[in-house]
């Protein structure tokens, strides 16, 4: 997720009423139950992504640095239920510390 998140970086999450396009998220993912991943979120239910328009209970995320990244451009859509928190602080190291989204 560099530049927005290094190695290193302490995040405080939180479990939000609702997701929003472009939401840091973790997110597990969906072909390895447990493992979970940091990701931006960059599709939302009705979006039209890569040709295709998400479901109701479809959402696209990404990562920032897409060269490297596995995220839904690899294993496709995943749904609400993937979707486990929000980024929405790195606090540590002090000299990175900043909101998120």
């Amino acid at each position: 997720m560099a530049p927005t998140l290094l190695p290193g970086d302490w995040a405080l999450v939180v479990t939000p009423r609702s997701f929003n396009r472009g939401d840091v998220v973790v997110v597990e993912h969906p072909g390895r139950p447990g493992y979970e991943m940091v990701k931006r979120l960059a599709g939302v239910p009705g979006d039209t992504v890569v040709e295709r328009t998400l479901g109701s209970n479809e959402w696209w995320v990404e990562g920032d640095y897409d060269e490297a990244s596995t995220d839904s451009r690899h294993f496709g859509p995943v749904t609400l239920e993937e979707l486990k928190a929000k980024v929405v602080l790195i606090y540590w190291p002090a000299s990175r510390r900043r909101w998120i989204g």
